[in-house]
């Protein structure tokens, strides 16, 4: 049945809230399990230790809101994850830091735990911002979550084609789905996943401290490209 496929059924929420000027953006994990008392009291929280605007109260509850009861609608549906090994990509900037990697990883093992993973990464690379760990995960939770969510999408496909036994072998549209068929054909049904190399370094980790300057001007530049 539906569900994270980690160790933690926790989902990615992320918030991106503008109100007379000001702008509010975060991103973090919840448990579907939690009351819905729950999130009315992170939103009063929130706007009180960031002396943000009551109106943004509301709207923080509301997108909390809205975003479990998506991840709700799937609960109890079933998953047919056809590829177990799936790409996945990391691409972030947490204040100063850049961070770019790609990786695979087994959704078919619910041990799996992306926090566990992102602090391993952080210690292995070195990063100090203690804010770049949880960023980590949560970009991996929200291509998990894709990878989840489309699994429900190819059972009932599978399902529906059963007669004709072809629904099974139908291959999601997603960009992660698209991207594991790419892999199988890269190694095809003999082939090793042992990398060339010539190709270490396109999955080779990059990190890169930024100034407050270059900080200032990406800040200012997606500014500009939301309004």
């Amino acid at each position: 049945k539906f569900r994270m496929p980690t160790a933690e059924n926790l989902i990615p929420i992320r918030l991106d809230i503008e109100i007379d000027g000001q702008r509010y953006k975060d991103a973090f994990t919840w448990n579907p399990n939690d009351p819905d008392s729950e999130v009315v009291s992170f939103a009063k929280r929130t706007v009180k230790d960031l002396k943000l605007p009551p109106t943004f109260m509301t709207q923080i509850a509301q997108s909390i809101q809205t975003q479990l009861a998506e991840f709700r609608s799937y609960e109890g549906q079933d998953m047919h994850i056809k590829e177990k090994i799936v790409p996945l990509k990391i691409d972030l900037r947490v204040n100063n830091t850049v961070i770019r990697d790609q990786f695979l990883w087994d959704v078919s093992n619910f041990e799996n735990d992306p926090e566990e993973f992102a602090r391993t990464l952080c210690e292995d690379l070195d990063i100090g911002d203690p804010e770049v760990g949880p960023a980590i995960a949560v970009a991996i939770r929200e291509q998990l979550y894709e990878v989840a969510t489309q699994s429900v999408s190819s059972a009932r496909e599978a399902r529906v084609g059963k007669k004709g036994r072809r629904g099974i072998e139908n291959v999601t549209n997603s960009k992660t789905g698209n991207s594991a068929l790419d892999l199988l054909k890269l190694f095809g049904s003999k082939g090793s996943v042992t990398r060339k190399r010539k190709e270490w370094y396109l999955y080779e980790p990059i990190v890169d401290i930024l100034s407050n300057e270059e900080v200032g001007a990406l800040d200012a530049r997606e500014e500009l490209s939301a309004r």
